[in-house]
């Protein structure tokens, strides 16, 4: 069954990856058994009767720069569970006072900062800073980085400017055309708030285009796993057809029946606490399946339709 330390020791690895490879075995003598795999043990097939999981640490969203801008896409990103990271070399920017929404705060030069810090290939960079030159420096020292996004902020002729600059300086143009700039998603955004949500948009636009990212453990699921009155952890492990939420999606029950996360609100989801609330599966693992389809989801109120699969396991 799912122990509390598992996931636990998964919050743990995620310090030194920013991946979890685990699997569960979903039938037999050993049916709710979890294992945490190796690299090695990753690149092999799933066995028969095991599900596999990849879980995802927080994608990182590295600000470079922290004026006004910088702060208010800091708590945007931070509201939808990104971690932050914000760097500026100018003291009364680069603090954890202005910054408190952040993760982390490096008060550095931007050059230093590219010199000593990587934060992999799900890092989401974003140029935010106060001058043609710092903006340079982060662009060229990033394009050869492994990242999952990098962004400018800038008019068109600024822009036009540093491009012509990196190939200049023999960037060829397939590695400038992953540079997202000026930056942000078209809306007519004026004021710093107004810049900070298009360039959020298109964070959450880019993220959401690699489902598998998507995968992580929320924030409320770590809550539940450190309250002792948690009892059972609900996964969606498979999906069919048009249904709430994806694959991997999770939530955890207390012995109240008050939940932390969601997979998916409506009948499903009361359905799933109430079988959490009365768990008594004799070794503490269930698998049950939701029909959403037809005449079947009018029955549980809903108007979608499809399969559900969800893995119950008492913490």
């Amino acid at each position: 069954m799912a122990e509390r330390k598992t996931y636990k020791e998964i919050v743990r690895k995620f310090l030194e990856n920013d991946e979890v490879v685990v699997e569960t075995c979903l039938d037999g003598e050993r049916a709710g058994e979890k294992k945490i795999l190796t690299s090695e043990e990753a690149k092999k097939a799933p066995k028969d009767g095991w599900h596999r999981e990849t879980l995802f640490a927080k994608p990182k969203a590295v600000l470079l720069g922290g004026g006004h801008v910088s702060l208010a896409i800091a708590q945007l990103l931070k509201m939808v569970e990104f971690r932050v990271i914000v760097v500026d070399e100018r003291e009364e920017f680069a603090n954890k006072e202005r910054f408190c929404c952040a993760d982390e705060v490096y008060c550095m030069g931007f050059q230093e900062f590219l010199d000593t810090k990587d934060f992999g290939e799900h890092a989401y960079y974003i140029i935010v800073t106060r001058g043609h030159k710092d903006d340079y420096t982060c662009l060229s020292g990033l394009l050869r980085r492994e990242k999952t996004y990098i962004g400018m902020i800038g008019s068109r002729k600024k822009v036009a400017i540093s491009f012509d600059k990196l190939r200049a300086e023999g960037y060829l143009e397939e590695e400038i055309a992953q540079v997202h700039a000026p930056i942000g998603l078209a809306i007519g955004a004026q004021t710093p708030a107004e810049i900070a949500v298009s360039i959020a948009a298109e964070i959450i636009q880019k993220k959401n285009e690699s489902p598998e990212i998507i995968n992580t453990l929320e924030e409320e699921i770590l809550k539940g796993l450190e309250d002792e009155k948690s009892k059972v952890l609900v996964t969606v492990i498979e999906k069919k057809g048009s249904s709430p939420r994806g694959e991997g999606t999770k939530m955890i029950v207390r012995e109240d029946g008050k939940i932390y996360g969601t997979i998916g609100g409506g009948a499903v989801e009361h359905e799933a606490i109430e079988e959490a609330k009365n768990f008594d599966a004799e070794n503490g693992f269930l698998i049950k399946d939701y029909d959403l389809s037809n005449a079947k989801a009018a029955t549980l109120g809903m108007v979608c339709g499809g399969q559900v699969k969800v893995m119950f396991e008492r913490l």
